[in-house]
């Protein structure tokens, strides 16, 4: 009698890119309403102050210079966010479709709250060398928003993917 262990070896099996996709976004969606609660009822600053650090990442640090309610600021915000969550949960999925850590709901939660802790350390502690401006942010709550992010996005692909053929 043979016993064989479901391993997470790696294999040739592609994501499923579609589903990876508006799991990103789905997830995006999830850390922008909780940023936006989170900023109103918990905290003393203006809810829009996320959206100006996230529109200077293209706008540049002037951007900085207030917080109050601007369209534009907030539309390229809205769009740099998306588009950053769609990466990552793309590179997400590239992550889990080989590895078969959607062999399970734990597993795939586990993956993605590995992958949003990895994404927060390198945001908050290697990409604020050039975005100086979000190491005002380092600390739990913008983990919390990660690891939020890597979960909702892992567990929205691990719905969402279908099998190549199908």
């Amino acid at each position: 009698m043979e016993l064989h262990m479901h391993s997470h070896h790696m294999e040739h099996r592609l994501p499923d890119w579609p589903a990876a996709a508006v799991s990103g976004f789905a997830a995006g969606a999830v850390v922008m309403v909780l940023e936006l609660l989170w900023s109103s009822i918990f905290t003393d600053t203006s809810p829009w102050a996320t959206s100006h650090m996230i529109a200077a990442i293209v706008m540049g640090p002037d951007t900085l210079q207030s917080t109050t309610f601007s369209v534009g600021i907030v539309a390229v915000a809205l769009a740099t966010h998306y588009v950053l969550g769609i990466v990552l949960a793309v590179i997400l999925a590239a992550i889990i479709a080989p590895f078969h850590f959607d062999s399970s709901i734990g597993m795939v939660l586990l993956t993605g709250a590995v992958f949003g802790l990895v994404v927060y350390l390198f945001n908050f502690y290697g990409m604020v060398r050039f975005f100086s401006w979000f190491a005002d942010m380092r600390g739990w709550a913008t983990l919390a928003a990660h690891l939020v992010f890597g979960m909702s996005a892992a567990i929205i692909y691990w719905k969402l993917e279908r099998p190549l053929g199908q």
